[in-house]
């Protein structure tokens, strides 16, 4: 044995040490005769393995490549799901247009069951679940901020309606669809992860977050009474819309914030798998453009795609628009109000307001469309350039975000040095 271990490995060639086990008598098999070709190989020592050629031959006379194969399948695969998982939302939003357009049988079945309205429910469900009351409380101490993110939200920024609805965009439902969009609260969940990434006062952003949303409920009807639907001679069921709003999202956020605060088994649960419930809620939302577009698709193709563009640009505008608003508007109010001592001064707070302020949501928009039932358009045209707007403000503030943290990187380097 030894003699012939010494002879691999002066001449390692194990191409021809197949052909010498299929000469064995009692080899039954060219199979056999692999696995023991494979032992032989892996109770000699180490130098074996490195003089072998890459191009190993197998018993079947063919190159054998499964370890590479498996590294290439690797490099590409992780790199994949590494984008699936951190772009979530968007490839869920854009899965469920693309869904709505290719097949939209299966969304107009969906929407014969109410399916949408179960969908907003369980976000807020999920929103109720996740909402930590320390962090509200730890952002009394910024509460001049706070006050600033939600007038702007709900009483400024709605404004800028007005100026949208000037517009002349064929079909009209794209210009009212972003004029209802301008009226809504912020974002439920991408203003706050954005604040949290950036290294900004994240409970401040959540507590803005959270207010601004119920306070929401009450001032949304009155908004859109106010700039679009006298714009347009229609008038909006605010009774209605405001019962509507209190059904499916204040009753769902307060009874998952009654669970969590009930049940400590709930709680740890929601925090240590809070990526899959914001994974469930991207689902959700999901659901609610795939079955608007589902319901419109006919009408979407009558839909110019330079017209279509144009709307998407719109919402890039707006959104735009939006963050140099308040990044003015905290300058000089940062200025007048006590310069570097004002909490306005203070990067972490200012930029948690800039993000959240300048979000628009697209469940309470929805929610306000269903309530709508056609008084300012078909619905699935009102609320497609908005899931544009919506994506777009996500992209917008991540390279708005990935500007800060290099910012933040490169001024640590030049204090270190």
């Amino acid at each position: 044995m030894a003699g012939t271990i010494h002879a691999l490995i002066l001449t390692p060639r194990p191409a021809k040490l197949l052909p010498f086990a299929h000469r064995i008598p009692h080899f039954p098999s060219k199979h056999a005769a692999f696995r023991f070709n494979f032992q032989l190989s892996r109770s000699i020592s180490k130098p074996v393995k490195a003089c072998q050629q890459s191009d190993q031959i197998d018993g079947d006379g063919k190159k054998a490549h499964n370890d590479s194969g498996s590294v290439k399948g690797l490099s590409w695969a992780k790199p994949l799901s590494n984008f699936v998982a951190n772009n979530f939302l968007p490839l869920a939003l854009v899965g469920g247009v693309a869904l709505g357009m290719a097949n939209p049988s299966l969304g107009c079945l969906a929407d014969t069951y109410s399916l949408s309205k179960f969908s907003t429910f369980g976000i807020f469900i999920i929103s109720g679940l996740t909402l930590h009351t320390g962090e509200i409380v730890a952002a009394a101490q910024a509460w001049p901020a706070g006050i600033f993110g939600l007038v702007s939200i709900l009483l400024f920024t709605p404004y800028f309606s007005r100026i949208i609805l000037q517009l002349q965009l064929q079909p009209p439902e794209f210009v009212r669809g972003l004029a209802i969009f301008c009226c809504m609260p912020t974002t439920l969940s991408s203003g706050v992860a954005l604040a949290q990434l950036a290294g900004a006062n994240s409970a401040l952003a959540l507590a803005i977050t959270v207010i601004s949303n119920l306070l929401g409920i009450l001032i949304v009807p009155f908004s859109i009474s106010k700039y679009i639907a006298g714009g347009v001679g229609v008038s909006v069921p605010t009774k209605q819309l405001f019962k509507s709003l209190v059904l499916t999202l204040l009753i769902p956020l307060i009874l998952g914030k009654i669970f969590r605060e009930s049940f400590r088994g709930v709680a740890d649960f929601v925090d240590q798998n809070r990526k899959l419930l914001s994974k469930i809620s991207a689902v959700f939302l999901s659901l609610v453009p795939w079955i608007q577009v589902s319901r419109s698709r006919s009408l979407l193709l009558m839909v110019k795609p330079p017209v279509f563009l144009v709307a998407i640009g719109m919402g890039v505008l707006l959104h735009l628009i939006l963050l140099a608003f308040n990044a003015l508007a905290l300058k000089g109010i940062s200025a007048v109000s006590g310069g570097s001592r004002s909490v306005f001064s203070k990067e972490e707070n200012a930029n948690a307001v800039l993000l959240v302020a300048s979000q628009k949501t697209l469940p309470v928009m929805v929610a306000v469309v269903e309530q709508l039932g056609g008084a300012l358009g078909e619905s699935g045209l009102l609320v497609v350039p908005c899931v544009a707007a919506h994506l777009n403000q996500i992209i917008i503030d991540s390279f708005l975000v990935n500007f800060w943290l290099r910012k933040d990187l490169s001024t640590d380097s030049t204090k270190v040095s």
